[in-house]
């Protein structure tokens, strides 16, 4: 069996395409990707927008026998996303809808699809289960409900076997080769500033949680990436109840549950900066995860100092 990876050379991805091995075809332009991370691997350069992708999909799909796809390329930096909509769209649905018809086209009928808790927007809720009410507030988001939307409609004309998983707050290193360079997240972000010698800035502390600081749902990369190998097996199955599944720990840390986890990790004695609140931020986002472990016998086995502790040790 192949396993075509698209956006294999990012964090996510890289984590998925080790667990496949030598089964891991690898799609990316490597925009954000590294390639020391497929080092061996098999790998394209390509944007999945671009005209000619889906002619070079197909064929690539063909010639490594390729029996079912993991979709990760995407656009994904939410205030970039809102100040350039027209561009994610181009880039998150275009590459959708040519991947699709690469898929159709080669007769690859299964497909795992990165989504995200971003789908949700801003869920006045505890715990968000899969069938609340969908209500993005970016274009990011709407992207990927839309990608949702796209490989629904995909198995009503033409069969597809496909899987929507909704990320929560991905954080941690299965392997420190791997870790999140991108320093766009939490944890990262806090590293970057203390390396720096800066205080690691915080938005907001006077929302209605506890501590006044905004709670979270992390789940640990390589847990994550697990989760991806299980929906494969899932779509074998000729009995699937469920489409789209949580994929997060199920319960919530606050901003400053996590400063202090880094406090204790690193050894690190700081203070945080607290900035105005950021519009749009829910005050708590957790995810229900009770389908994904019903269904697919998925759960998460790393707890919050186990991802910073292994985040923190990929950059030590």
């Amino acid at each position: 069996m192949a396993v075509l990876v698209t956006g294999g050379a990012g964090y996510i991805g890289s984590h998925v395409a080790r667990l496949l091995g030598e089964e891991a075809i690898i799609v990316d332009d490597f925009s954000t990707g590294l390639e020391s991370r497929v080092a061996g691997l098999i790998c394209e350069h390509l944007n999945l927008a671009a005209a000619d992708a889906t002619a070079k999909l197909e064929a690539l799909m063909r010639s490594h026998g390729v029996t079912a796809v993991v979709h990760l390329a995407a656009r994904k930096k939410v205030g970039e996303s809102v100040e350039l909509p027209e561009w994610y769209y181009s880039q998150n649905i275009g590459g959708m809808a040519n991947l699709l018809t690469a898929m159709k086209n080669a007769g690859v009928n299964k497909l795992v699809f990165s989504s995200s808790a971003a789908t949700y927007g801003v869920p006045n809720v505890d715990l968000v289960a899969e069938d609340l009410r969908c209500e993005p507030i970016n274009p990011y988001g709407e992207t990927k409900l839309i990608g949702e939307w796209m490989a629904r409609d995909a198995a009503k004309a033409w069969g597809l076997r496909h899987v929507n998983l909704r990320y929560f707050n991905v954080a941690g290193a299965g392997w420190p080769e791997l870790a999140d360079t991108a320093v766009a997240n939490l944890i990262p972000i806090v590293f970057d500033a203390l390396k720096a010698g800066k205080k690691p800035q915080v938005f907001g502390d006077h929302y209605p949680t506890p501590d006044g600081s905004c709670i979270r749902d992390y789940v640990h990369v390589l847990d994550l990436a697990k989760a991806h190998i299980a929906a494969l097996d899932y779509l074998d199955s000729d009995n699937r109840e469920h489409t789209t599944f949580n994929v997060g720990s199920g319960s919530g840390s606050s901003v400053f549950e996590v400063l202090d986890v880094i406090r204790h990790v690193t050894g690190e004695n700081f203070d945080a900066e607290i900035l105005p609140g950021r519009a749009g931020d829910p005050p708590r986002l957790c995810a229900d995860v009770s389908r994904i472990g019903k269904t697919l016998g998925w759960k998460t086995e790393a707890d919050l100092t186990e991802i910073v502790r292994s985040a923190w040790a990929a950059i030590s």
